[in-house]
């Protein structure tokens, strides 16, 4: 029997198509999008490798690439699963609104085939096995012209359930529906007989972008429907699931009685119910409150006739489930970026206006968490690219003073140590003496036991020769000397052991840091080298070291020149008194004082060559080092002006697209301001922002587009402040001007006035101090972030309802880092420095300077001084030569000195935010307090009335209203 219709919609589903088109549209973007970062990333890591080393890496996760692909490369797909073929057939067939199932009976044991339906301009019908080979069948559609699709052909047949691939083959339905027109796929889940509901949710799921449905057609489920469904959240990933309760043929209400076998209580158990709960969540799809609303309309208790305050069964027992109303602590359903809730439809009548909402805040969800990825990665690799920049200025700034350093330390060390063996001569010789002194008795008992090498005595101990002798005596003066070293060397480290706390470390650091920044040399620290080289030279260790040192050598040659020659008259007997006696002979015949001349003479030698080849280590190393900063300015440059702008175009795109389909497009009202770089709107509300400012922006070509890009990054990127007007959000506006030049639409705070106009209509000078400490707190709060805003000034400052101040038109605002020195701002304001393209935070100091003079003068006419300049270049050229407003009439000496101080010439000179913002306390607490002492005196209070406050005809002028 044919089903009644229940439906009274159209033969279309306008709504759900309006949805699945513009999903479509948000899939394009973002696989376009997605493309160009590939590319990007690509192109930035080809050109990222330095001295062998990647320093720069922009890298899209498989991750993050795996989530976004599987959600603009895949179709929409709605997977219908239920509790019964009836029920599947009921909701396919009020899908389309027409009978495309033929009508099945609700007890219908029919064995049903996975069926996919897409778009196609006439009906077809083919079976289709999962290697999409098609299955040569006889169909019952292939007899002629069909509506509705032949129950034969929905069902495998009980003769061919042994046929493995007809068992497997899907029916693959076309038709020209406007629900399938943008690619979306209805898929109708099979019988699983023969298959694992695991196994039917994977297959049906697969290559997909889910849209959910589970019909019911009793108030309870049973226990086979709570394991499928409880299985279909785990094997969909949590995605969330439309409920829909089906009436059975030929009702218009819902059949409370359970089906046969199903128990009549919720077969939940207390622990099956804490352990579907952990997996809940309750949380709101903020950008789609206006979907909910008719979706919350669509839970009504109608079909049951219950209460309105009571809920029906089934919603109790999907609660139980995990899927309604959980509790805020648990998070079943929620996705990265944005969350969607499970909807209950209990009327059947509701299902259309309640499946369109959830559709839509579904596709909703893909978009933004898609848009959402991309947009982190971009984030992401911006950031680094940032830091790097940082890294990099930080080497450029430090890698020179460290090579100024090793030079003047050294110098330093080279100056001392030669001093030392200058003026400690008569040191040196009675250290030697003293030595000599000390060790002498235990060097001629050390002689008497010395063992001869390569030297035969006769058994009386007598030599061969007078080659021999003169052998055994130059042994003996050669232990006596090289002990003789040991000692003094020992000595003339305690002399000088100070200067290695001194130098060797400090200065030892920092050349080992520059040696390990200079990959490209491949022979090794020299100036390590050299620095120890001087150190040894000066501690005479070589002495006691290396025996084949040349400095040895030369101090041994030395030492024997200076022993006397001792003749011999006959063959001595060689025995322990004949070595005591050479031993002793030449230690009598050493000169102590010729002795300290000779060390001295080669310390000094030894340094000066150690010296020489420290310094050309250094400058070796700093040659390297010149080349190596060249190539990182080189990079630098390019990140800052080609691959960060570039990146940051990618990461615009993706955010507003985020924003658009979060919150639409914003509706602009009248223009209320307009400016070199765009013009501002009203706007009554965007999302939940109420009022904002639209600024819109056209960039004329790439260059402008990257670099409103990267600026608008560091804008959106800067955490809520109060002294700082917060950018919303923005969109791309790709239909302006026919689509050849897209308008960035920029979201802000909007406020009532600004400093410029406030001033004007004469906003009082109290008012105008604390706007002043207003704006050096936003900018103290920029500068702790690593940005200079770069264009300060009246226009720039907003005030609220309380006359509060808030720094706006952040679009020059850069971090340190990526500034390239590009000359912005407004003349009038723009330190000297600025001109030169080498400069830092000081020049908003300078720029406040000139802010503060307008506050102080309570009028925004041109300063006298600048009032003759005739041109932007005359003007330019006068504040290089130090050109400044004159001092405001009737404003304080110390307002006089503040504003000086901050717009001195020197950089280095102008004060720092936090003095100026303690000094500008201090003046408004003071005028503040002026003022509470004159309305005192007016109004005559007894206990005050015989006290004057000093206050200078200047002063009390200045704390009149509107100055």
């Amino acid at each position: 029997m044919k089903a009644k219709k229940t439906s009274i919609m159209p033969a279309t589903l306008p709504n759900v198509s309006n949805e699945l088109n513009k999903f479509c549209g948000y899939a394009n973007r973002l696989r376009q999008i997605l493309s160009e970062t590939k590319k990007c990333f690509e192109d930035i890591n080809n050109s990222g490798r330095f001295d062998g080393t990647q320093i720069i890496n922009a890298e899209l996760l498989k991750e993050e690439e795996l989530e976004i692909t599987s959600i603009v490369e895949h179709p929409p797909t709605i997977i219908v699963f239920g509790q019964t073929p009836y029920l599947k057939s009921r909701i396919v067939n009020e899908l389309f609104n027409k009978t495309v199932f033929p009508p099945l009976e609700e007890d219908s044991d029919i064995n049903l085939r996975m069926v996919r339906i897409f778009h196609g301009d006439t009906n077809t019908v083919s079976l289709t096995l999962p290697d999409d080979f098609d299955l040569v069948e006889n169909l019952e559609s292939y007899n002629g012209p069909w509506n509705t699709i032949p129950r034969a052909d929905l069902e495998i047949p009980e003769n061919n359930k042994s046929d493995i691939a007809n068992g497997l083959a899907v029916l693959e339905v076309t038709q020209n529906n406007s629900l399938l027109r943008y690619g979306t796929q209805v898929i109708v889940s099979p019988s699983h007989e023969e298959n694992t509901f695991e196994e039917v949710v994977k297959k049906c799921a697969e290559n997909a972008t889910p849209i959910i449905i589970y019909g019911f057609a009793y108030d309870q489920l049973s226990e086979i429907d709570v394991l499928e469904i409880s299985q279909l959240r785990e094997l969909t990933n949590n995605a969330p699931i439309f409920f829909v309760r089906v009436p059975p043929p030929g009702s218009r209400t819902v059949d409370t009685d359970p089906p046969d076998g199903a128990p009549r209580d919720p077969p939940i158990l207390s622990g099956q119910t804490s352990q579907y709960n952990n997996n809940a969540n309750q949380s709101s799809f903020e950008s789609s409150q206006h979907s909910h609303t008719s979706t919350s309309s669509v839970t009504s208790h109608s079909a049951t006739n219950l209460s309105p305050k009571s809920p029906s069964v089934i919603r109790e027992h999907l609660i139980r489930l995990g899927y309604l109303e959980c509790s805020p602590d648990l998070h079943a359903y929620r996705k990265p970026y944005v969350d969607v809730e499970c909807v209950l439809v209990e009327n059947f009548t509701d299902f259309h206006p309640g499946f369109t909402a959830f559709t839509k805040s579904m596709l909703q969800c893909y978009s933004v968490n898609a848009a959402s990825v991309l947009n982190h990665s971009h984030t992401r690799c911006l950031q680094m690219f940032i830091l790097s920049a940082f890294d990099m200025a930080r080497d450029m700034l430090i890698t020179p003073k460290k090579l100024e350093f090793a030079r003047e330390k050294e110098e330093e060390l080279y100056k001392s140590l030669l001093k030392i063996s200058v003026s400690k001569l008569d040191e040196i010789k009675e250290l030697i003496s003293t030595t000599i002194s000390f060790i002498r008795s235990c060097l001629i008992e050390e002689a008497a036991e010395f063992q001869f090498i390569g030297i035969e005595l006769d058994r009386n101990g007598g030599v061969r020769s007078a080659r021999d002798l003169q052998a055994c005596t130059e042994q003996i003066r050669e232990m006596v000397l090289s002990r003789l070293n040991h000692a003094v060397a020992g000595k003339l480290v305690s002399s000088v052991d100070i200067l290695r706390d001194s130098y060797t470390g400090t200065l030892t650091r920092c050349l080992e840091s520059l040696e390990t920044m200079d990959k490209e040399n491949p022979e090794g620290s020299k100036t390590t080298d050299a620095l120890k080289q001087i150190l040894n030279a000066a501690y005479a260790v070589e002495i006691t070291v290396r025996s084949s040192s040349s400095f040895i050598k030369n101090i041994l040659e030395k030492m024997k020149q200076l022993v006397q020659s001792m003749p011999w008259k006959s063959s001595p007997v060689i025995d322990s008194d004949w070595k005591k006696k050479v031993a002793w002979e030449m230690l009598n015949n050493l000169s102590e004082s010729r002795l300290a001349k000779s060390i001295s003479s080669q310390i000094k030698e030894r340094l000066n060559k150690s010296h020489e080849s420290f310094s050309n280590a250094l400058k070796q190393l700093e040659q390297r080092h010149s080349g190596r900063l060249d190539k990182i300015e080189e990079h630098r440059l390019k990140l800052r002006k080609v691959h960060a702008p570039r990146l940051a175009k990618l990461a615009l795109e993706s955010t507003s697209l985020k924003d658009l389909i979060l919150h639409g497009m914003p509706v602009m009202g009248r223009e209320i301001g307009r400016g070199q770089y765009g013009v501002v709107y009203s706007c009554d509300n965007w999302g939940k922002y109420s009022p904002c400012a639209i600024k819109s922006v056209v960039p004329p070509d790439d260059k402008h587009w990257n670099d409103l890009a990267l600026e608008f990054f560091y804008t959106k990127n800067i955490a809520e402040h109060d002294r700082i007007v917060m950018l919303r959000g923005s969109v791309i506006d790709y239909n302006y001007g026919g689509g050849t030049s897209p308008a960035v639409l920029l979201v802000m705070e909007r406020l009532q006035r600004d400093l410029y106009t406030a001033i004007k209509q004469g906003l009082d000078w109290i008012s105008r101090l604390q706007v002043s400490i207003d704006v050096v707190e936003g900018l103290r709060y920029l500068h702790s972030q690593g940005l200079v805003h770069r264009d300060v000034k009246l226009k720039n400052v907003l005030l609220d309802r309380e006359n509060r101040g808030k720094i706006t038109d952040l679009g020059f605002c850069k971090p340190e880092a990526m500034m390239s020195g590009s000359i912005v701002g407004t003349p009038i304001h723009m330190a000297p420095e600025l001109f030169t393209g080498h400069y830092d935070n000081s020049v908003d100091v300078y720029a406040f300077g000139i802010l503060f003079w307008y506050v102080c003068a309570g009028h925004v006419r041109l300063p006298n001084a600048f009032d003759q300049c005739t041109n932007k270049d005359h003007l330019f050229q006068a504040v290089k030569k130090g050109l400044r407003p004159e001092m405001p009439p009737n404003s304080s000496q110390e307002c006089w000195e503040l504003m000086q101080g901050c717009w001195e010439g020197e950089p280095a000179k102008r004060p720092f935010f936090g003095d100026v913002e303690d000094s500008l306390k201090r003046i408004l607490e003071r005028y503040k307090a002026k003022v509470a002492a004159s309305a005192e005196k007016k109004m005559g209070t007894p206990e005050k009335k015989n006290r004057t406050p000093h206050v200078s005809p200047r002063h009390s002028k200045q704390i009149l209203p509107n100055r």
